[in-house]
């Protein structure tokens, strides 16, 4: 696939009918007006709800197999399929900083606690980075052993890539 003039090419040449922010608004009216979850949704896949959304919301690329599922369940359109298999411009999808409090505090997060996972990692695994190809995210949510609001715990688990010498 091929950026050219903010159009979208297939690898054959193609112009893609529809771009993935299209795609992902399609989804989402489908999701809603079906009124299913993103874990119904993502059981008719082989892999994780947090990819499976990663990849509706277009920031993942899905095999034509896997997009046949998902517009079947969906009942969406051929050129919404086609979108979910051409590799995305991954990170175009938000301002930043972000201005959604969920991701605003993400964002937060990471300025408060950055240079502690930095350190830490450093210390724990050796100078190099996590990738974030080689990547497992999970979203779970847990009871507060004191009766007050649900907890929410994010695992980031990715490979660690050591910085090279050459």
């Amino acid at each position: 696939m091929v950026k050219q003039n903010n159009y979208y090419y297939l690898n054959e040449g193609k112009l893609l009918d529809m771009n993935r922010q299209e795609a992902t608004q399609k989804i989402m009216e489908a999701k809603i007006a079906k009124g299913l979850t993103w874990e119904e949704i993502s059981k008719v896949s082989e892999n994780s709800e947090t990819w499976v959304v990663t990849a509706l919301l277009g920031q993942a690329t899905m095999t034509r197999p896997e997009a046949e599922k998902m517009g079947e369940l969906l009942g969406l359109d051929e050129e919404v399929v086609q979108a979910l298999t051409v590799i995305p411009h991954r990170g175009e999808v938000m301002q930043m900083p972000p201005t959604d409090p969920i991701l605003y505090r993400l964002y937060e997060m990471l300025l408060v606690y950055g240079p502690t996972i930095k350190e830490l990692i450093q210390e724990k695994v050796g100078e190099g980075i996590m990738s974030a190809i080689n990547f497992e995210l999970g979203v779970d949510k847990k009871e507060d052993p004191n009766g007050g609001d649900p907890r929410v715990v994010l695992t980031l688990n990715g490979k660690f890539l050591p910085y090279r010498k050459w």
